[in-house]
C-alpha cells in the first residue's frame, strides 16, 4: 500500500488534504499521515519511524522552511529519490527555482482543488 505524508503548520489545510484523500485510505488504496510540524516529521523520518512514498510539503512553516526539510531529506539516500510536491502560497520563480534545485517533483499551489491533489497522487503512485 502506497504511503502519503502531508507537512504543513495549518490545520484546515491538513483537514482539507485529509477529506481529499479520505476515498483512497478507505477503499484501503493509499495510507495518509500528517505532520503540523516538519521538525517532528524530519525527526521521524530520520528515525525509520515514519516513511512514504509521496510527501506533500508547505514552504512556509515556522519551525523550518519547507526548502529546509527537503535539502535534509533529499541528504538521506533513502528518500533521495521518492517523489515530493510542494503546497504552497509561494508563486516566485526564484522559489520554484530552488525547488527545483533541490529535487521537487512538482509544485502546487494554494488555494488548490481536490482533484488536483488526486490527480497527483494517481499519477505519481498509480493508485
Amino acid at each position: 500500500m502506497k504511503k502519503v505524508v502531508f507537512v504543513d503548520d495549518s490545520r484546515s489545510i491538513i483537514a482539507v488534504l485529509e477529506l481529499t484523500v479520505k476515498d483512497l485510505v478507505s477503499k484501503g488504496q493509499l495510507q495518509a499521515k500528517s505532520f503540523l510540524n516538519p521538525a517532528e516529521f524530519l525527526q521521524k523520518a530520520q528515525n525509520g519511524e515514519v516513511d512514504f512514498d509521496l510527501l506533500f510539503v508547505d514552504i512556509n512553516m515556522p519551525q523550518m522552511t519547507g526548502l529546509e526539510l527537503i535539502s535534509r531529506l533529499k541528504q538521506d539516500s533513502r528518500f533521495r529519490q521518492k517523489p515530493i510536491l510542494v503546497l504552497t502560497t509561494e508563486t516566485s520563480a526564484d522559489m520554484k527555482s530552488k525547488g527545483k534545485a533541490l529535487g521537487v517533483t512538482g509544485w502546487i499551489t494554494k488555494p488548490f482543488q481536490d482533484q488536483i491533489i488526486l490527480k497527483a497522487i494517481k499519477k505519481i503512485l498509480g493508485v
